[in-house]
């Protein structure tokens, strides 16, 4: 219990434990995607640094973070890759990025495009006795009917597509397209998430007792 705080009713995304801010408006959206490409529930660890940099009025929530998470099968650390989350509110430049990276290109969710960038090339590849790995360029709104409701449009056609498949599957019992486990999955990213930025410390998850692990020890938050 605490007193009232009418700035806490209204900001509650700059106070804990009403938000952790960054992680819990941003992020946990975002995160939800790799993890709908890789078939990965979670990642194996997490690591953050940031904090208020520009805002100060009083806020507890970070406005910049950088948080490092470690992904690929549970059982095998010799294979993985990186994901890096990077926010800041002290500059709007960029605007909001996802770029997915490979030695065969970039997949670009910001443009909807897919490229040979980065990519291994012909003269690369021969110099380290490989294969060149070279995608072909291709946008993934080849085929998708646009249509001319400004630029919203996009974000509100696919929110009422899930709202309609969650509503067909709540009558007819089948799974939605982002069911329970899509949710659980991505929560569990965030609370790791969270961990690492309250301890300063990598976070880890251990699947038999459903709880974040940080030294050793279970994590309840501070």
């Amino acid at each position: 219990m605490v007193d009232f705080d009418p700035r806490k009713y209204v900001e509650f995304r700059l106070f804990w434990p009403y938000s952790s801010g960054i992680p819990d408006q941003w992020m946990v959206h975002q995160i939800d995607t790799v993890h709908w490409f890789t078939n990965l529930p979670r990642p194996r660890s997490v690591v953050a640094n940031g904090g208020i940099y520009l805002w100060k009025d009083g806020r507890q929530n970070w406005d910049t973070l950088t948080a490092v998470f470690d992904y690929g099968p549970l059982n095998d650390p010799t294979k993985g890759f990186q994901v890096i989350y990077s926010s800041r509110q002290t500059n709007s430049a960029g605007d909001v990025k996802e770029l997915y990276r490979s030695n065969a290109g970039t997949l670009d969710l910001d443009q909807n495009l897919i490229s040979p960038d980065g990519g291994l090339a012909v003269e690369s590849a021969k110099a380290m006795g490989m294969k060149a790995n070279i995608l072909t360029p291709h946008s993934l709104l080849e085929g998708v009917v646009t249509t001319d409701k400004g630029a919203h449009a996009g974000v509100d056609e696919a929110t009422s597509a899930n709202m309609k498949n969650w509503m067909e599957c709540v009558r007819s019992g089948k799974t939605p397209n982002a069911n329970i486990e899509a949710g659980y999955n991505h929560s569990v990213a965030l609370c790791m998430t969270i961990a690492a930025m309250q301890t300063g410390q990598r976070a880890t998850f251990d699947d038999e007792k459903q709880e974040v692990i940080v030294s050793g020890k279970i994590w309840t938050g501070a």
